[in-house]
Protein backbone atom coordinates (compact mmCIF):
# COMPACT_ATOMS: atom_id res chain seq x y z
CA UNK A 1 0.00 0.00 0.00
CA UNK A 2 1.54 3.32 -0.72
CA UNK A 3 0.12 6.81 0.66
CA UNK A 4 1.80 10.09 -0.23
CA UNK A 5 -0.19 12.72 1.98
CA UNK A 6 0.15 15.91 4.05
CA UNK A 7 -0.90 14.60 7.06
CA UNK A 8 0.91 12.53 9.75
CA UNK A 9 0.37 9.11 10.37
CA UNK A 10 0.41 6.61 13.81
CA UNK A 11 3.11 4.52 13.71
CA UNK A 12 1.48 1.88 15.94
CA UNK A 13 -1.91 1.69 13.95
CA UNK A 14 -0.20 1.41 10.54
CA UNK A 15 1.72 -1.57 11.66
CA UNK A 16 -1.08 -2.70 13.12
CA UNK A 17 -3.16 -2.93 10.11
CA UNK A 18 -0.18 -5.11 8.36
CA UNK A 19 0.07 -7.98 11.02
CA UNK A 20 -3.47 -7.96 13.06
CA UNK A 21 -5.34 -11.19 12.09
CA UNK A 22 -2.29 -12.46 9.83
CA UNK A 23 -1.01 -15.11 11.41
CA UNK A 24 1.42 -15.91 8.65
CA UNK A 25 3.36 -13.18 9.05
CA UNK A 26 6.80 -14.47 11.21
CA UNK A 27 8.37 -11.06 10.64
CA UNK A 28 7.76 -7.19 10.45
CA UNK A 29 10.59 -4.73 9.49
CA UNK A 30 10.28 -1.27 9.52
CA UNK A 31 11.79 2.43 9.36
CA UNK A 32 10.67 5.79 10.65
CA UNK A 33 12.57 8.42 8.62
CA UNK A 34 12.57 11.94 11.10
CA UNK A 35 13.17 15.71 10.07
CA UNK A 36 16.57 16.28 11.50
CA UNK A 37 17.62 19.87 13.26
CA UNK A 38 21.14 19.75 11.63
CA UNK A 39 22.36 19.67 7.79
CA UNK A 40 25.54 20.52 7.27
CA UNK A 41 26.23 21.86 10.11
CA UNK A 42 23.46 24.76 10.41
CA UNK A 43 20.44 24.31 12.05
CA UNK A 44 17.34 23.80 9.93
CA UNK A 45 14.05 25.55 10.86
CA UNK A 46 11.86 23.74 8.61
CA UNK A 47 11.99 21.12 5.50
CA UNK A 48 9.27 21.61 2.31
CA UNK A 49 8.97 18.37 0.81
CA UNK A 50 7.19 18.71 -2.91
CA UNK A 51 6.46 16.27 -5.62
CA UNK A 52 4.36 15.57 -8.99
CA UNK A 53 1.42 13.92 -7.46
CA UNK A 54 0.74 10.83 -10.16
CA UNK A 55 4.33 10.47 -10.88
CA UNK A 56 5.34 10.03 -7.17
CA UNK A 57 2.50 7.36 -6.93
CA UNK A 58 2.87 5.31 -10.21
CA UNK A 59 7.44 5.24 -9.17
CA UNK A 60 6.51 4.28 -5.70
CA UNK A 61 4.17 1.37 -6.94
CA UNK A 62 7.70 0.46 -9.50
CA UNK A 63 9.66 0.58 -6.57
CA UNK A 64 7.02 -1.87 -4.56
CA UNK A 65 6.69 -4.16 -7.05
CA UNK A 66 10.80 -4.60 -6.82
CA UNK A 67 10.77 -5.51 -3.95
CA UNK A 68 8.05 -7.81 -4.31
CA UNK A 69 9.63 -9.33 -7.21
CA UNK A 70 12.61 -10.23 -4.63
CA UNK A 71 11.44 -11.29 -1.88
CA UNK A 72 8.49 -13.53 -0.49
CA UNK A 73 6.59 -10.47 1.27
CA UNK A 74 3.04 -10.71 2.71
CA UNK A 75 2.55 -6.96 2.55
CA UNK A 76 4.56 -3.52 2.02
CA UNK A 77 3.93 0.02 2.76
CA UNK A 78 5.02 3.29 1.93
CA UNK A 79 4.15 6.49 3.43
CA UNK A 80 5.63 9.42 2.69
CA UNK A 81 4.96 12.95 3.51
CA UNK A 82 4.79 16.54 1.84
CA UNK A 83 4.43 19.56 2.47
CA UNK A 84 6.38 21.52 5.34
CA UNK A 85 7.84 19.88 7.99
CA UNK A 86 9.64 20.81 11.22
CA UNK A 87 12.52 19.31 12.96
CA UNK A 88 11.09 15.89 14.89
CA UNK A 89 8.39 15.50 12.34
CA UNK A 90 8.00 12.01 10.83
CA UNK A 91 8.35 12.16 6.83
CA UNK A 92 8.72 8.49 5.93
CA UNK A 93 7.52 4.86 6.89
CA UNK A 94 8.44 2.08 5.07
CA UNK A 95 7.10 -1.29 6.53
CA UNK A 96 7.24 -5.05 5.24
CA UNK A 97 5.73 -8.11 6.47
CA UNK A 98 6.87 -11.86 5.94
CA UNK A 99 6.60 -15.14 7.16
CA UNK A 100 10.82 -14.64 7.27
CA UNK A 101 12.31 -12.24 9.78
CA UNK A 102 15.54 -11.85 6.51
CA UNK A 103 13.15 -11.24 3.82
CA UNK A 104 11.27 -8.22 5.85
CA UNK A 105 14.69 -6.78 7.37
CA UNK A 106 16.32 -6.75 3.81
CA UNK A 107 13.63 -5.79 1.63
CA UNK A 108 12.88 -2.99 3.80
CA UNK A 109 16.13 -1.68 3.72
CA UNK A 110 16.07 -2.07 -0.21
CA UNK A 111 12.95 -0.04 -0.44
CA UNK A 112 14.46 2.78 1.80
CA UNK A 113 17.29 2.93 -0.44
CA UNK A 114 15.57 3.13 -3.81
CA UNK A 115 13.09 5.68 -2.10
CA UNK A 116 15.87 7.98 -1.15
CA UNK A 117 17.50 7.99 -4.64
CA UNK A 118 14.57 6.93 -7.05
CA UNK A 119 11.39 8.85 -5.93
CA UNK A 120 10.28 11.51 -7.27
CA UNK A 121 10.69 14.36 -3.85
CA UNK A 122 11.96 17.41 -3.94
CA UNK A 123 13.37 18.93 -0.34
CA UNK A 124 13.85 22.79 0.22
CA UNK A 125 15.74 23.42 3.66
CA UNK A 126 15.38 26.45 5.83
CA UNK A 127 17.98 27.52 7.99
CA UNK A 128 18.89 31.22 9.37
CA UNK A 129 20.88 31.98 6.20
CA UNK A 130 18.51 31.24 3.59
CA UNK A 131 16.77 28.24 1.64
CA UNK A 132 18.44 25.45 0.09
CA UNK A 133 17.92 22.57 -2.37
CA UNK A 134 19.09 19.06 -1.24
CA UNK A 135 20.99 17.65 -3.45
CA UNK A 136 21.20 13.99 -4.38
CA UNK A 137 24.81 12.48 -2.45
CA UNK A 138 26.68 9.74 -3.92
CA UNK A 139 26.74 7.80 -0.69
CA UNK A 140 22.91 7.61 -1.15
CA UNK A 141 24.02 6.62 -4.59
CA UNK A 142 26.01 4.35 -3.52
CA UNK A 143 23.87 2.53 -1.02
CA UNK A 144 20.62 1.68 -3.90
CA UNK A 145 23.40 0.70 -5.94
CA UNK A 146 24.64 -2.34 -3.97
CA UNK A 147 20.98 -3.46 -5.03
CA UNK A 148 21.25 -2.71 -8.84
CA UNK A 149 21.36 -6.43 -10.51
CA UNK A 150 21.52 -8.35 -7.40
CA UNK A 151 19.15 -11.44 -7.93
CA UNK A 152 17.93 -11.85 -3.63
CA UNK A 153 16.91 -15.73 -3.41
CA UNK A 154 13.19 -16.23 -2.61
CA UNK A 155 13.52 -17.44 1.49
Amino acid sequence: MIKVQEQDFEIGAELASLTDGNTAVGGLGCFVGLVRDMANDEQISSMTLEHYPGMTEKQLATIEAEARDRWPLQDVLIIHRYGRLEPGDRIVLVATTSAHREAALESCHFLIDWLKTKAPFWKLEESDTGENWVAARDSDDDAADRWSGTATPKI
